[in-house]
C-alpha cells in the first residue's frame, strides 16, 4: 500500500513541472511574438520612409532636369532677344545717320535760298526805295523773284551753242522756237522717216539716203536749183553750211535726232531780199 500511495504521488508531481515549463514556454512565445511584429512594423516603416526618400529623389531630379529646360530655353531666347536689339539699333543708328543728313542738307539749302532771297529784296529796294511805298517793292520783289526763276529755269533747258560761223545751232523744237522769236533768221523744221524719201524744206529737197543708228550718223542728198549735193556720215547736231551767192551768211542745215530710217532737224535760212537760193556746197 506504501508503495501504491508513493507512486501515486509521484504520477501526480509530474503535471505541475509541465505546466510551468508550458507556462513559461509560453511567455517566451508572447515576448518573442511581440519583438517579432516589433521588427516587422520597424522594419516597415523602414521601408516606407525609404520610399518617401526615394520618391522625393525622383522628383527633386525631375524638378532639376525641368529646371535646367528652362534655363537653356530663357538662354536662347535671351540670345536672340540680343540678336534683334542689335541690328534695330543699327538700323535706328543708320537711320538716325541719315536724318542728319538730310537735315543739314535741307538747312543748307534753306539757307542758300534765304541769302539769295534776301540779297536780291535788298537790290530791289534799294533801287527802288524812292520811287514806290514798301508794299509796292514787296509785290515788285515778288515780280522780279518770279522772273529770275523763269530766267534761270530758260537758262537750264536752253544750252544753244555757236557753230563755226557765230550762227546759233539749236538741238530740240524748244530751242527752235528760241531762235525763232530773236527773229535774225528763218527757221524751218522737217522729219524724213523713210530711206530715200524727199521732202522740200525750204527752197531747198533732202532726200534721207541712208541711217547708221548705232553710230548715230546719217547720209542725205540735197537739192537745190537743179543741182545735187552728197552729204554722207554725219553726225546729229553737226551743221551744214551752204551759202547763197553773193551772201556772207550761210544756211544752215542740222539733223537732231537720228533714227531708224528717220532724221528730224531743221534748215536755218538768213533773211535777206534774194528771191531764190543758189548753193555751193560745204
Amino acid at each position: 500500500m506504501i508503495e501504491d500511495r508513493e507512486l501515486v504521488t509521484e504520477k501526480s508531481a509530474a503535471p505541475r513541472w509541465i505546466g510551468i515549463a508550458v507556462v513559461a514556454l509560453a511567455l517566451v512565445s508572447f515576448v518573442g511574438l511581440g519583438f517579432g511584429r516589433a521588427a516587422s512594423n520597424h522594419a516597415k516603416a523602414l521601408e516606407q520612409t525609404i520610399g518617401g526618400q526615394q520618391r522625393q529623389q525622383q522628383q527633386f531630379n525631375q524638378d532639376e532636369e525641368m529646371l535646367a529646360q528652362r534655363v537653356a530655353k530663357a538662354e536662347d531666347t535671351n540670345a536672340r532677344l540680343q540678336g534683334e536689339l542689335g541690328v534695330v539699333t543699327d538700323k535706328m543708328r543708320l537711320t538716325k545717320g541719315e536724318l542728319n543728313r538730310a537735315n543739314a542738307q535741307a538747312t543748307a539749302i534753306k539757307a542758300d535760298d534765304a541769302k539769295q532771297l534776301a540779297d536780291l529784296q535788298n537790290n530791289v529796294t534799294g533801287q527802288l526805295a524812292t520811287k514806290a511805298s514798301v508794299d509796292d517793292v514787296t509785290k515788285l520783289g515778288t515780280d522780279v523773284t518770279g522772273v529770275k526763276t523763269d530766267l534761270d529755269t530758260t537758262n537750264n533747258n536752253l544750252t544753244i551753242t555757236k557753230g563755226e560761223f557765230g550762227t546759233l545751232i539749236a538741238k530740240n523744237h524748244d530751242e527752235v522756237e528760241e531762235l525763232r522769236r530773236m527773229g535774225d533768221r528763218d527757221y524751218y523744221e522737217f522729219t524724213i522717216d523713210k530711206k530715200d524719201q524727199r521732202k522740200k524744206v525750204g527752197d531747198a529737197i533732202v532726200q534721207l539716203r541712208g541711217v547708221n543708228a548705232k553710230k548715230n550718223l546719217y547720209s542725205v542728198a540735197m537739192y537745190v536749183d537743179d543741182s545735187r549735193y552728197d552729204k554722207k556720215n554725219r553726225s546729229a547736231n553737226e551743221p551744214i553750211y551752204f551759202f547763197t551767192h553773193g551772201s556772207r551768211a550761210p544756211l544752215e542745215f542740222v539733223v537732231n535726232q537720228i533714227g531708224k530710217d528717220k532724221i528730224t532737224g531743221y534748215l536755218s535760212v538768213p533773211k535777206t531780199a534774194a528771191a531764190r537760193t543758189q548753193v555751193s556746197g560745204n
